[in-house]
């Protein structure tokens, strides 16, 4: 146990280094180091858990957790402005005004303005910051386009600006942030025990959930908590999934892992019925308050990211084995099968383990470069066991920091390929013996 608690403290030394240092536009060669440093000393904390007892190994968890994430709390965000964003639609929704209806530099909303979100002088031209037309910069990034956030997240944006402190700032979303993290480490301890440190400890967590205050950790959250009902009660796993999907689109690809095993119509019905019908609940006071599309710059966001056309490193291993007008519809049928594999074959018992293959495949298939992605990803490792999966979620951060997406993505799928052949010869359980 005294191994793990002093690799624990150097995790958190190694990564309060990593949050107070430049962002990725100044150093990407120094951030990337420090990256490795700190999963290096994951790796090994979590590692060395495994001769820890179960119930000491709990608590280990948890309180090491904690200690993780609270290195997210020491700066503003350092490699992401989105937190900006949700901070500006909670602040919108605030006054009564749908966050789909204008984007941030609209006259109608000039009146919402204040020097922390829209500010002028030398601090404009430092990294991050978007220029107005009309002189200013402001710390929002695409300011002239309408947000794309489903409406979970939305709300959620609203709730933590409803119970923030005037001139609080970045700081309360990083909390909001931390407490998500945290309350989902919670239900990963009682639901896989000691494997609850693959998320708890990860260096995502502290950087992506909380310094970087993305919403995908609400997600995460969601989806965790229906995965863990979702065998047990349909229904009520249907809807919190549903309720994942309306916080961040990605979740979806959780459906067939939900579903495995299914044969009858009605018990697939039992999941769906539910998820959609939250979804559409969740949608239905926004798109009464909405003058615009609720769906915002969503459209336009995928097209700017490549998903559309295959470009600025999406697909890119598939990219590396077909021409690039056949990407996507591989990437389609690829992740169809796999899907309906899933379906057919997964452990209702278990539908994280389907979950864990279909969103990861997707990751490896779509090549994307965000790192914060990957935390759901990272939940899924965590439930499941198999560790060599997380080696995606560290190629998500190269391909943000370095560019270098479709290397780190292609030695990440070796990885997986390794430890799936290791696992086959082995003929264990997919599951870290702990």
């Amino acid at each position: 146990m005294r191994r793990t608690v002093a690799l624990l403290a150097a995790l958190v030394a190694a990564l309060a280094l990593t949050v107070t240092r430049t962002g990725q536009l100044a150093d990407p060669a120094g951030l990337i180091g420090w990256y490795a440093v700190c999963w290096a000393l994951f790796a090994a904390a979590a590692w060395s858990l495994r001769r820890v007892p179960p119930k000491k190994a709990a608590v280990l968890v948890v309180a090491g957790g904690l200690a993780v994430g609270t290195v997210g709390l020491l700066e503003p965000p350092r490699t992401s402005t989105d937190s900006y964003r949700y901070a500006w639609d909670g602040r919108v929704q605030a006054a009564g005004i749908s966050p789909y209806d204008h984007p941030p530099i609209a006259e109608e909303l000039a009146g919402l303005r204040d020097d922390w979100l829209f500010t002028d002088g030398p601090i404009c031209r430092t990294a991050y910051m978007s220029w107005l037309w009309g002189g200013g910069c402001t710390r929002i990034n695409r300011p002239r386009v309408p947000t794309i956030y489903p409406p979970v997240s939305e709300a959620y944006f609203l709730a933590v600006h409803t119970l923030s402190p005037p001139g609080s700032r970045h700081k309360p979303l990083q909390v909001g942030g931390l407490l998500l993290a945290t309350a989902t480490t919670l239900l990963l301890v009682r639901q896989a025990g000691a494997k609850a440190c693959l998320w708890a400890w990860c260096p995502a967590v502290p950087i992506e959930a909380v310094n970087n205050a993305h919403a995908d950790v609400l997600a995460v959250f969601l989806a965790v908590a229906a995965l863990a009902l979702v065998a047990r009660r349909r229904a009520a796993g249907g809807a919190l999934l549903g309720g994942a999907v309306a916080a961040k689109f990605f979740p979806a690809v959780l459906l067939p892992g939900a579903l495995s095993g299914v044969r009858r119509p009605r018990d697939a019905m039992a999941v769906l019925v539910p998820a959609a019908l939250v979804v559409v609940l969740a949608y239905l006071p926004y798109v009464l308050a909405s003058e615009a599309s609720v769906f915002g710059y969503l459209g336009g966001y995928a097209s700017e990211e490549g998903y559309s056309t295959g470009s600025d490193g999406r697909y890119g291993l598939v990219r590396l084995l077909v021409p690039d007008a056949w990407a996507l519809p591989v990437v389609v049928l690829a992740m169809g099968a796999v899907a309906a594999y899933t379906i057919r074959k997964g452990d209702p018992a278990r539908p994280w383990q389907g979950g864990l293959v279909v969103t990861g495949t997707a990751f490896l298939l779509l090549t994307p470069g965000y790192s914060w992605y990957a935390l759901l990803l990272v939940a899924l490792v965590a439930l499941d066991g198999r560790w060599e999966w997380l080696g995606v979620a560290a190629a998500g951060a190269v391909a943000y920091v370095t560019g270098l997406g479709t290397i780190a993505y292609a030695l990440a799928a070796l990885g997986v390929l390794a430890g799936w052949a290791v696992r086959t010869s082995a003929r264990t359980a997919p599951a870290l013996a702990y």
